[in-house]
């Protein structure tokens, strides 16, 4: 990176709540605990024997151990144990039910005042659905206010095992976002023949839309569409429908002000009960996953702007903008230094 995070404020933004990826559901076994780090917090992350995911504060009140790192490390299991539906700490095995209660000292002939039947570490509401495990934030500690979208594409046996891509992206996750309200980037950074025209709905937390457009084959033009959209700031989606149907998961969480975890995971249709390879199918995905390369050495080295020189050719930033900072808990004002 050319700027130094720790003297530039690039981005004057909080980082905003909503429910974001923390992990793919089968990457958690049952018994399973490992440190994460989110929200600019280190966390624990484990599943219960019964196999609830769970998201924590990770350091015990105790004396301070993170409950993702010890010596069941070495086994693979993680840092604590998993007992039934707690996990224990790997210093003095204090055990800790999934909603942040300590339940158990066991040398203790008497539990400390200040933990005994209290919520003494802070957890996480969770939902698993889409093969993914999603944790609500916010730093006001508000309860969710909508729920994660299920869609049938990332839950059903008819479509392909999905195909992962990750990165981390040193921006925040308002600029990555606004490239949907910014048709012109699309001709200049990823060689697109013309500006994209969407028609673009927003509706409280959710965004929408959809790209009509005749699509070019060997065989002649191919009419598809692109149907996008944004469950708050962590869970975008979009379906490409014509050439070969693709849905992708565009999952987007904030590790810290300044860093972001970037999840791609597509989906395609089996025909005739098996998943199609190569091809049309591999080049569309292989053509999106190279536009956000194309696109990662620019938001790592931007600065946001808050009021831009726009022109007529540009889309509808300040809109988006006005969207977006409903996700910010402070308030921020999105034209505000």
């Amino acid at each position: 990176m050319t700027n130094n995070t720790n003297t530039v404020k690039r981005y004057p933004m909080p980082m905003p709540f909503g429910w974001f990826a923390v992990s793919y559901s089968d990457e958690l076994a049952p018994s399973q605990s490992r440190a994460v780090h989110y929200f600019g917090q280190e966390l624990v992350l484990f599943r219960t024997e019964a196999g609830k995911a769970v998201l924590m504060e990770a350091y015990c009140p105790h004396l301070g151990a993170h409950l993702g790192h010890g010596i069941h490390e070495q086994a693979g299991s993680g840092g604590g144990r998993i007992e039934g539906n707690n996990i224990v700490c790997p210093f003095h095995s204090w055990k800790f039910s999934p909603e942040g209660e300590c339940v158990e000292v066991p040398y203790a002939k008497n539990m400390p005042p200040k933990v005994a039947g209290k919520k003494c570490l802070k957890s996480f509401p969770i939902r698993e659905t889409n093969q993914v495990i999603w944790a609500w934030y916010h730093p006001d500690g508000v309860a969710p206010l909508w729920e994660v979208i299920s869609h049938d594409e990332a839950n059903s046996d008819d479509w392909s095992p999905q195909d992962r891509y990750e990165w981390i992206i040193h921006t925040h996750p308002q600029e990555m976002a606004e490239n949907a309200a910014d048709p012109a980037h699309f001709k200049y950074v990823h060689g697109t023949a013309s500006f994209p025209e969407w028609e673009t709905t927003y509706d409280g937390y959710f965004v929408r839309g959809l790209q009509v457009a005749n699509m070019p084959t060997p065989r002649g033009e191919v009419k598809g569409s692109i149907r996008t959209g944004s469950a708050g700031p962590g869970q975008g989606f979009t379906k490409f429908e014509g050439i070969a149907d693709t849905f992708l998961l565009g999952l987007t969480t904030p590790i810290d002000e300044h860093k972001v975890q970037v999840r791609f995971a597509f989906i395609q249709p089996k025909i005739n009960g098996e998943v199609k390879q190569g091809g049309v199918n591999a080049a569309i995905i292989a053509n999106i996953v190279g536009q956000l390369e194309e696109d990662k050495p620019i938001w790592e080295n931007k600065i946001y702007r808050p009021l831009p020189i726009l022109c007529d050719g540009d889309g509808p930033i300040a809109k988006f903008r006005k969207w977006y900072s409903q996700f910010y808990a402070e308030g921020f004002d999105p034209r505000a230094l």
